[in-house]
C-alpha cells in the first residue's frame, strides 16, 4: 500500500472517530455536566478565540501548502518565514481586541456578563490554535496528515472532554474548566511540535534572503487574498452564535449550539465528497476538460442530495426521540426548529453541488473571494434584523438565507461565465422522492422507548424511500457509487 494511500485511509479514520467524539461531547456530556448558562459560555470563548485564528494567520497555511513544493531546499526559512508573518497578524488582532475591549464587553454586558470573565482567555485559544494551524500545515506538505489529524480531530475533542468530565466529578471548579481550555489548546499544538521534531523536520532558519527571486511576494499576495477569503468564511460558521449569546443570552447559545450540532449530520457526505473531487477538478481544468467538469457537477449534485436528504428526513422524523437522549432536554427541546432550519440550509448547499470547488480551481476564483466577503457581511445584517425579533430561530433564518443566496451567487456566476448546470430531471425526481419519503417519518411514536421509535421509524424512511426511489427510477448510480467507495477505502 502506497504511503499517500495510507495516509488517506488513516486521516478518514481519525475524522470520523473525531465526530464521533465530538457528538458524544456535545450531544451528551456537555449538556449533562454543565448548565446552559456554562455551555453557553464555554462556546462562546472557544467561538471567539477560533474566529480570531484566520484574521491572525493572515492566509498562511494555505500559502505553505500552495507554495512549499517550489522549494527544494530551505524549508525550515520558509516556515520560519511563515510563523514570523503569522505572529505579526497575531500581534494586530492582540491590539485590536484589546483597543476594542471596552466595546466588545459592552456587547456581551446586558445578556451574557458571565462571558466577561473569561475574556483572558480568547486570545491564548487564538495562539494556540494558530501556531496548530500552521505546524499542521507544514506538517501536510511533506505529505504527513494522518498524526496532526488524529491530534486535530481526536486527541483535542478527547482532552476537551475529560476536562468537562473533571468538573462533572467535582475535581475542579467552572472558572478552571475555562483556564483549562487554554491547557487543552496548549497541549495539541505540543503534540504536533512534537510530531514534527520526531520527523526531524523541524528547524528555525532565518535566512530568507536564500528564496527565490520573487517568491516571498507571491507568497505573501497568495495569503493575503486566501486570508480574506478564509476569515471571511470563518465568520458565517461562527458569528451567528456569538450574536445569540450578546443579543439574547448564553442559555439561547447552548440550545442554538446543540441544534445546529444535530443539523450538521447531514453535510457529512458532502466533506467526503468534497476532498474526493476537489484534484479531479484541479485535474480537468489543467487539462481543459470542461465538459467533464460539467458532467461531475452535475453528478456530485444529485449523489450529495439522494444521500443527504435521506439523513435530512431521518434526523427530522427521529428527531424528539434523539432529544431524549440529551441531558436537560426540556431545555434544550426549544432548539428543534433551528435543526429544522439548518438542515434545509445543508440540504440547499449540497444541491447546488461542489460551485466553491470549481470556481476556486478556476480562472475566475477572484469571484469566490468576493461573494464570500458580500456573505460575511450580510448575515451580520440579517442576524441584527432577525435575532431580536425571532430569537434563536432568527439566527438559523439568516444562516439559511446566507446559505442560499451564497450558492444562487455561485451558480449564477459559473452558468453566464462557463455555462455549467448541476440541475437536470434527476434533480427534480430526487426531491420529489424526499416529499413522498418525508411522509412516513410523520408515524413516529409506536413505543415509549426512544431507541424502539428510532429503529422503527429510521427503518420506516429507509424502506419507503427505497420505494419511491425504484419507483421514479433515481438513486441505482447513487447507491453503486457510495457501494465502490467503501469497498475502495477497505482495499
Amino acid at each position: 500500500m502506497g504511503k499517500v494511500a495510507k495516509q488517506s485511509i488513516q486521516t478518514t479514520v481519525f475524522s470520523y472517530l473525531g465526530v464521533v467524539i465530538g457528538y458524544v461531547n456535545v450531544l451528551w456530556l456537555y449538556p449533562y455536566a454543565l448548565d446552559a448558562s456554562q455551555l453557553g459560555t464555554f462556546r462562546t470563548i472557544q467561538d471567539l478565540g477560533l474566529l480570531f485564528v484566520p484574521f491572525a494567520q493572515l492566509g498562511v497555511g494555505h500559502g505553505i501548502t500552495r507554495f512549499f513544493p517550489q522549494l527544494k531546499s530551505n524549508q525550515s526559512a520558509f516556515l520560519s518565514y511563515g510563523l514570523v508573518f503569522s505572529m505579526a497578524g497575531f500581534a494586530v488582532v492582540s491590539m485590536v481586541f484589546l483597543g476594542f475591549k471596552r466595546q466588545i464587553i459592552e456587547l456581551f454586558a446586558v445578556n451574557s456578563p458571565e462571558v466577561i470573565d473569561f475574556f483572558g482567555i480568547v486570545l491564548l485559544i487564538t495562539l494556540f490554535a494558530l501556531l496548530s494551524s500552521i505546524f499542521d500545515a507544514y506538517s501536510r506538505s511533506f505529505v504527513k496528515v494522518a498524526v496532526p489529524t488524529l491530534i486535530r480531530e481526536v486527541f483535542l475533542r478527547l482532552l476537551t472532554g475529560i476536562l468537562v468530565g473533571t468538573y462533572l466529578l467535582e475535581l475542579i471548579s467552572f472558572p478552571q474548566v475555562m483556564q483549562g481550555l487554554v491547557a487543552v489548546y496548549g497541549f495539541a499544538f505540543l503534540g504536533v511540535l512534537v510530531y514534527l521534531l520526531w520527523l526531524g523536520v523541524l528547524k528555525l532558519d532565518f535566512r530568507w534572503n536564500t528564496f527565490p527571486q520573487g517568491f516571498r511576494t507571491s507568497f505573501i499576495q497568495f495569503s493575503l487574498v486566501t486570508f480574506l477569503a478564509t476569515a471571511a468564511s470563518t465568520l458565517i460558521m461562527k458569528i451567528d452564535s456569538i450574536m445569540v449569546s450578546s443579543m439574547i443570552s448564553l442559555e439561547a447559545n447552548a440550545i442554538y449550539t446543540i441544534a445546529f450540532s444535530m443539523a450538521l449530520v447531514i453535510e457529512l457526505p458532502r466533506r467526503a465528497i468534497s476532498q474526493v473531487v476537489m484534484p479531479v477538478i484541479a485535474d480537468h481544468f489543467a487539462k481543459g476538460n470542461h465538459d467533464e467538469i460539467n458532467k461531475l457537477y452535475k453528478q456530485v449534485s444529485n449523489r450529495q442530495l439522494y444521500v443527504c436528504l435521506l439523513l435530512f428526513i431521518g434526523l427530522w422524523a427521529n428527531l424528539d426521540s434523539l432529544y431524549h437522549f440529551i441531558p436537560n432536554r426540556e431545555i434544550y427541546e426549544a432548539g428543534k426548529y433551528v435543526v429544522l432550519l439548518i438542515g434545509l440550509g445543508k440540504l440547499l448547499d449540497v444541491m447546488f453541488s461542489v460551485n466553491g470547488e470549481i470556481l476556486v480551481f478556476s480562472r475566475h476564483y477572484h469571484f469566490n473571494l468576493i461573494a464570500t466577503i458580500g456573505m460575511s457581511m450580510l448575515i451580520i445584517v440579517l442576524n441584527y434584523l432577525m435575532i431580536p425579533r425571532y430569537g434563536i430561530e432568527g439566527a438559523a433564518m439568516a444562516s439559511v438565507t446566507v446559505m442560499f443566496l451564497y450558492n444562487l451567487t455561485k451558480y449564477l456566476f459559473l452558468k453566464i461565465k462557463l455555462g455549467f448546470e448541476p440541475f437536470s430531471i434527476e434533480t427534480v425526481k430526487i426531491i420529489l422522492v424526499g416529499i413522498l419519503g418525508l411522509g412516513s417519518g410523520y408515524f413516529n411514536t409506536i413505543s415509549e422507548s426512544p431507541l424502539l421509535n428510532i429503529v422503527f421509524v429510521s427503518t420506516l424512511v429507509l424502506t419507503t424511500y427505497l420505494f419511491f426511489s425504484r419507483l421514479f427510477g433515481v438513486g441505482k448510480q447513487e447507491w453503486e457509487w457510495v457501494k465502490s467507495k467503501i469497498k475502495k477505502s477497505g482495499s
